[in-house]
């Protein structure tokens, strides 16, 4: 007798019981089934459909489910002409996935996770989510096509978040941070241009501004944010007319642009007849014990200097897509344009989910929570870190910076961690290219004990 409960344990069991079935014969029924390997009815229907999805049966509603006959894969084709063809143009267009696929790959359950970028399951607010879920596909007309720009009453809200005079027609709804920053990038740079990029930088950034034809341009950030003398000189010498930044929690430092940096920066790219792209992904990351928040640039330039990102993912849920793209004048129909082209529009479902989560009491409830937890995360991290300190101490967002001693193999340390049970992030893929020394970026929200480990990669730097 079966005396498993989980529904990977019963796919194992009726795959091998499908050995002795014949195409189109009929397996027992549901109810049979909850008898025989004494489970529940919600993980028979779970394991059968896993078991559809992998063409080994069929599912006639009403009549049964039937071993499917699985068609033979034919003789593997030639598919080495392709190296050719791809290999054309990637110098022009290269796509190098690693540095992001390196915070979205999952480590296994025995392992530490100090490597992600997304909330842990213990921070998401899952019930809220179900529930805005849920009065979203009772709302009239929840599956038609929406508005290419977003809902109206979505980009009005993104508008107000933002702050300053910006306005829904400001705004357009996309489906999360990176496609923004794709958008904005294919939108507002030739292919063979410079766009200028903080140094170091997110892994995402420097993947999307290649694989779009651009050259990325660091700028070096010191504990006040991007360094607006070398800012000045990179438009001088480069001629770029984009600069992407992260002014507050700056990924992976941490960092805040100073007061006296924000209106330079702005100043600098306006001179220069550049756009500066702000990427405000960690605003709602704040944590319980930071000072007031400056406001988005977005807020303070009249001009149409700064197109404006954000996402409700980092704060939510990795499946809750749903960011903003904000700009003034000429360029926002640019943004528009570049967007229908690739995407036509977000799905409607998603946004109505967003505008039910954000209307009600607990988002203002889920905001003061993960604000304690983050605090309270980040506290525990550094005080099992002992004296491996960061260079900064973030007060928002999700993340440490920890320089390591000169002569260090980053790798070899992301080795020996992982070997250990934690995984770690390391620094090299956050630089455009060789970096100034060897870094590792630890994540505290990713996992449910990060002091775990950081007791783990202290054990790993013995």
């Amino acid at each position: 007798m079966y005396d498993g409960s989980s529904t990977a344990h019963l796919v194992e069991a009726l795959r091998t019981a499908l050995n002795r079935y014949s195409v189109g014969e009929k397996l027992p029924s549901s109810r049979a089934l909850v008898r025989q390997y004494e489970v529940s009815p919600v993980t028979v229907a779970r394991a059968i459909a896993a078991l559809v999805a992998e063409g080994l049966v069929t599912s006639r509603p009403g009549a049964g489910v039937f071993k499917a006959n699985r068609a033979e894969r034919g003789v593997p084709g030639d598919v080495s002409w392709q190296e050719v063809a791809l290999s054309a143009d990637a110098g022009a267009r290269g796509v190098d996935a690693a540095g992001v696929l390196a915070t979205l790959t999952a480590p296994p359950a025995e392992v530490v996770d100090l490597n992600g970028g997304y909330l842990h399951t213990s921070l998401q607010p899952e019930r809220a989510l179900a529930a805005a879920l849920a009065r979203a596909g009772r709302r009239p007309g929840a599956w038609s096509r929406p508005p290419v720009e977003g809902l109206p009453e979505l980009r009005s809200w993104f508008a107000r978040d933002i702050g300053g005079s910006l306005d829904g027609g400001d705004v357009l709804v996309t489906a999360g941070g990176q496609t923004a920053l794709t958008t904005a990038l294919r939108a507002l740079a030739v292919p063979g241009a410079p766009v200028l990029v903080e140094s170091p930088t997110y892994p995402g950034l420097l993947a999307v501004a290649r694989a779009a034809g651009l050259r990325p341009v660091p700028v070096p950030v010191d504990a006040d944010g991007v360094r607006t003398d070398l800012l000045a000189d990179a438009f001088a010498a480069t001629r770029a007319r984009l600069f992407v930044c992260q002014p507050l929690f700056q990924n992976p430092t941490g960092t805040v642009l100073a007061p006296v940096r924000r209106a330079e920066v702005v100043r600098i790219a306006h001179t220069a007849g550049a756009f500066v792209v702000e990427d405000d992904f960690a605003r709602r990351l704040v944590h319980a014990d930071a000072p007031p928040l400056p406001p988005p640039l977005a807020a303070d330039d009249p001009d149409g200097v700064v197109v404006h990102v954000r996402s409700l993912t980092k704060v939510t849920s990795p499946s809750l897509r749903i960011g903003a793209l904000t700009a003034r004048g000429p360029a926002l129909e640019r943004l528009r344009a570049t967007q229908i082209v690739d995407s036509f529009f977000v799905p409607r479902p998603l946004q109505e989910t967003a505008l039910e989560l954000v209307g009600s009491p607990a988002w203002a409830r889920h905001l003061r929570t993960l604000a304690v937890a983050l605090r309270d995360r980040r506290t525990a991290l550094l005080g099992a870190l002992a004296d491996l300190r960061p260079q900064w101490t973030p007060y928002g967002g999700y993340h440490l910076w920890l320089r390591l001693p000169d002569g260090t193999d980053e790798q070899a340390v992301v080795a020996a961690a992982l070997r250990e049970g934690v995984a770690v992030t390391p620094g090299g893929s956050y630089f455009t290219a060789e970096a100034p020394g060897p870094y590792l970026r630890l994540s505290y929200v990713s996992t449910a004990h990060p002091e775990d480990g950081g007791h783990r990669l202290r054990r790993a730097l013995r």
